[in-house]
């Protein structure tokens, strides 16, 4: 077991009940997560030593956010704290045809806010194996990515592996502003995740594949994979695939190229949803698990692609499954029946 830090924003996350519509509710759930925050969750149920830094107020909410991450072991030394308010999120969940909808409301929320002087980077990083951070992190402000910047700095002083999800969100910028910031933080990351839009929007790299239309085979990934490999210097690159036949029925499956060879996974049908949301962070934890524990990438990413399919079945943005449950499912026990 490893030694994992993630960077970035826990969220007050404001859920209608059921698929009830924002326009129609008059209650809404509680949860709180973000990026990072679920893939630090995800690794601390595998047993790693998982570390979240971020921002957050002092007062109760934010307190609340940090006991969110306390309950299911992730650490919270590094969490600094102040300013003035925890960004939040609404979601509506879609269901068939109609697709779920998220409305931030997040500006000015502490991380935001965050300088490089409120975080000891150094001290973070030590002793650390891994290193994950997300595209939605820099995407939040300008002081964000310089605090992401000099985070990616000391992890490579001490040796960490960095891993980056690229999770392009339009709501918080442009590709145009993403590809300025993004493509120059690439030369600190070692393990390159995404999907083929996020590689477009991030990077510049298009597949030859349509995924709307169901064609998500490997051919159509190796020459983005090879060309990002090369500029990038990556030692992996990583991409799901997600087919999206509608709001509650997914296909799902992903592959990795090592410079070496292409893996394909298997593929899950996914049906019925019970909450996408934090369905490539469970990924992203999966194959840092796997890559620290396992003795292949093919076994890595099937056990990433089996952890994923399972946050689809669970509400919430953590992904509440043990190591043995993703194995199960790995291994093909995918019947759902009753374990006595």
């Amino acid at each position: 077991m490893g030694k994992i830090i993630t960077m970035g924003e826990i969220m007050l996350r404001l859920s209608t009940p059921g698929q009830s519509r924002f326009v129609q509710t008059d209650t809404f759930d509680i949860n709180y997560g973000g990026g990072e925050a679920n893939v630090a969750v995800s690794c601390a149920h595998y047993g790693h030593e998982a570390y979240f830094v971020s921002k957050l107020p002092k007062h109760e909410i934010g307190q609340a956010a940090v006991n969110a991450l306390r309950r299911y072991g992730v650490h919270t030394d590094f969490i600094a704290r102040g300013g003035q308010r925890v960004g939040i999120y609404y979601l509506e969940t879609g269901a068939s045809m109609r697709p779920s909808k998220v409305i931030y409301d997040r500006a000015g929320s502490s991380i935001a806010e965050a300088c490089p002087d409120d975080f000891d980077f150094d001290a973070i990083m030590e002793g650390a194996d891994w290193f994950h951070w997300s595209g939605i992190t820099p995407a939040i402000s300008d002081a964000s990515a310089e605090c992401l910047r000099q985070a990616c700095i000391a992890a490579k002083k001490h040796g960490v592996t960095v891993s980056c999800d690229l999770n392009f969100r339009k709501k918080l910028w442009t590709s145009e502003k993403a590809q300025s910031i993004m493509k120059p933080l690439m030369q600190y990351v070692d393990v390159c995740i995404g999907n083929e839009e996020d590689s477009e929007l991030c990077l510049g790299f298009k597949p030859d594949a349509d995924v709307e239309g169901g064609s998500t085979e490997a051919e159509g990934y190796k020459g983005i994979f090879k060309g990002m490999m090369d500029t990038f210097g990556f030692k992996y690159v990583i991409s799901t695939l997600r087919e999206s036949i509608s709001a509650t029925h997914n296909g799902w499956k992903a592959m990795i190229y090592d410079g070496k060879e292409f893996y394909v996974s298997k593929r899950y049908d996914i049906d019925p949803i019970i909450d996408r949301v934090g369905g490539g962070d469970s990924f992203s934890g999966g194959i840092i698990h796997g890559l620290l524990t396992m003795k292949t990438q093919g076994e890595a990413l099937e056990f990433a692609v089996a952890a994923s399919a399972l946050k689809h079945t669970i509400p919430g943005d953590f992904n509440m499954v043990s190591a043995e449950e993703v194995a199960a499912l790995a291994g093909g026990s995918a019947n759902g029946r009753v374990q006595r």
